[in-house]
């Protein structure tokens, strides 16, 4: 469903990932301080995550799982999809711990759970992908830069206000 969404309105999943690029960064160095609003928005970004991938789905499965080790089109909707269910829940999980790569890794593991879990509860109606891993690791790649620039921006905006020019 989602998948035939995607492909009819191609422009939606590349649009989604330059919006989380350009604006990731801004809203977190404003999370920084809230790191309480942080952690509720990262459980809030898991929420589709979790729809998407662990939903049962009826339909009849000819594989429990695929092993491909190619790199995503950037044209394939399902492609960028996969890359985009990472990339707010590190960027936001990077901020509120104040550990991008640590969140990196946290979201890539989470994509093996999740593989893990198509693959072992074929009742879902799920397969899993290595090709699935792949993207959802690029995401996470993204996603812990975007956190790291944004601590960086938190972190020179903090100076600056604590630096008092000397009054005449």
């Amino acid at each position: 469903m989602i998948s035939t969404f995607l492909v009819e309105h191609r422009w939606i999943a590349p649009a989604a990932l330059v919006l989380l690029i350009l604006a990731g960064p801004l809203a977190g160095s404003w999370l920084v301080t809230r790191p309480r609003i942080a952690w509720v928005l990262t459980a809030a970004s898991m929420l589709p995550l979790a729809l998407l991938t662990l939903v049962p789905q009826d339909r009849e499965l000819f594989a429990r799982c695929e092993v491909r080790w190619e790199l995503p089109t950037l044209t394939g909707p399902e492609s960028l999809a996969n890359i985009l269910l990472f990339v707010a829940p590190v960027l936001l999980a990077g901020v509120a711990t104040r550990r991008p790569v640590l969140a990196v890794l946290a979201g890539t593991g989470l994509s093996v759970v999740v593989e893990a879990v198509q693959a072992a509860v074929p009742a879902i109606g799920r397969s899993c992908d290595s090709g699935d891993w792949i993207n959802n690791t690029i995401g996470a790649v993204i996603g812990g830069p975007l956190a790291w620039l944004s601590l960086t921006a938190a972190e020179r905006r903090q100076r600056r206000q604590a630096f008092v020019p000397p009054s005449r």
